[in-house]
């Protein structure tokens, strides 16, 4: 338990580190970034639930509304057993920066509950997920804290929380969560957002370099929601993916992998390291040559593009040496430590950070947000063009940065951020 409260504040001090970094390169006003370092507000609340078996059980809940100078705090809930206010309290302080690296009038925030949503039923997932809505009632709402999906969250969930919110405060704007199903004002796009918008900045990097993806050779760890729609979106590109992995392994295939037959492996027989049955099972024709290896085998394959959608801290002073990729494309919040980011630098790995090639999440969240107040909905083509136009502007502007500064895309993306921010900042009169 010791370790794991380490890492999570030493998470937290690893944005912290970029921020002071990345000022002070770029000159910022110190009474700005004191103001900023520090969340706003840090809530911790306690549910007591209703079991199934009648018995009271007590879970722990937090919300961290960092900043909102750009506007409503903006952010995702998780459940997970292991989340704590370190945790909660990075993640809330990158949402801030992820939302001015994309221009959006939104500010940064992030909640989560302490709970193993494997042990409870469905009718005590839902009665936790009120009590955290209750407790959190006057601290958030469409034009103060706009919560939404994050890990082990979904939109069914969004639907209970905004249900509850509606019944308590008598109102009707559904804005006050994002990610909800599309039949109770979510939008079209919402579920793919995250890869899709990582896709754009990709492709726009790519036109940046006067490269051609057609051929690459492709390694994604994480078979989740993003790192599916990731491996999807690359093959339909053109690019060969050679490895795919999940939490308990993965695959590779130096001849390529059949994307769509990897992924249905993974949701009939629970993990892609069970491709091989699958292959056979199905006798999958074309030249196989399977190997199961582990995730950190995965990381260190030889390849032209590296998609982390995975967890956090998989890229360390450790391992960073041996990565063969030519490029890293972060979609999971905090794949690579600060340690590791300057080994990487010194072998010329480019890096697209997170705070810009997963803000597609939050880009459509937004979308959705501003859809809820209009009633008034967009098709998916509208949502993801939105979307794309928004994410290749962000990087063009992250690119010239970077050449100003002679830095890294990760500290050109800060630097965006808190000029964005430091300049609302100074009108504001603070």
């Amino acid at each position: 338990m010791e370790s794991k409260v380490f890492f999570m504040s030493k998470l937290h001090q690893n944005a912290l580190d970029t921020i002071k970094r990345s000022s002070e390169i770029a000159v910022l006003n110190t009474n700005f970034l004191e103001s900023f370092l520090n969340p706003d507000h840090s809530h911790l609340v306690s549910l007591p639930v209703k079991m199934d078996d009648g018995s009271v059980k007590t879970f722990e809940g937090f919300r961290v509304q960092h900043n909102n100078l750009a506007g409503p705090y903006k952010g995702g809930i998780r459940y997970h057993q292991d989340s704590d206010l370190n945790e909660v309290s990075a993640l809330a302080t990158w949402m801030t920066i992820k939302c001015a690296v994309m221009d959006l009038p939104l500010g940064g925030g992030k909640g989560s509950v302490k709970v193993d949503t494997k042990t409870l039923s469905s009718c005590e997932l839902e009665r936790v997920t009120r009590a955290y809505v209750n407790k959190l009632k006057h601290n958030i709402g469409p034009h103060k804290d706009i919560p939404a999906p994050d890990m082990y969250t979904n939109p069914r969930i969004m639907a209970w929380a905004t249900d509850e919110y509606l019944k308590i405060t008598n109102t009707s704007n559904k804005g006050v969560f994002t990610g909800k199903p599309i039949c109770f004002g979510g939008s079209e796009g919402r579920e793919e957002a995250t890869s899709a918008g990582g896709m754009y900045g990709f492709v726009a990097y790519l036109e940046s370099q006067g490269l051609n993806p057609q051929g690459m050779k492709v390694v994604i760890q994480g078979a989740g929601n993003v790192g599916s729609y990731a491996a999807s979106i690359a093959e339909e590109m053109g690019m060969k993916v050679i490895g795919i992995s999940d939490s308990k392994g993965g695959v590779y295939d130096q001849n390529g992998l059949n994307v769509s037959e990897v992924l249905k492996c993974k949701k009939e027989r629970g993990s892609v390291v069970k491709y091989q049955e699958h292959v056979d099972t199905h006798k999958i024709e074309g030249r196989i040559e399977l190997k199961v290896i582990s995730n950190e085998e995965i990381l260190e394959k030889e390849c032209d593009v590296l998609f982390l959608s995975a967890l956090e801290d998989q890229v360390r002073s450790d391992n960073a040496e041996r990565i063969s990729a030519k490029l890293i494309v972060e979609l999971a919040n905090g794949p690579i430590t600060p340690e590791a980011d300057e080994i990487l630098e010194k072998k010329g790995i480019d890096v697209l950070p997170d705070v810009l090639m997963n803000a597609g999440g939050v880009t459509v969240s937004y979308l959705e947000w501003v859809q809820n107040q209009n009633e008034d909905y967009l098709s998916k083509s509208e949502v993801l063009k939105s979307l794309d136009k928004r994410m290749t502007k962000a990087y063009k502007d992250i690119l010239c940065i970077k050449a100003k500064y002679n830095c890294s895309f990760r500290i050109a993306s800060y630097i965006k951020a808190l000029k964005r921010l430091q300049s609302i900042w100074e009108v504001r009169g603070n």
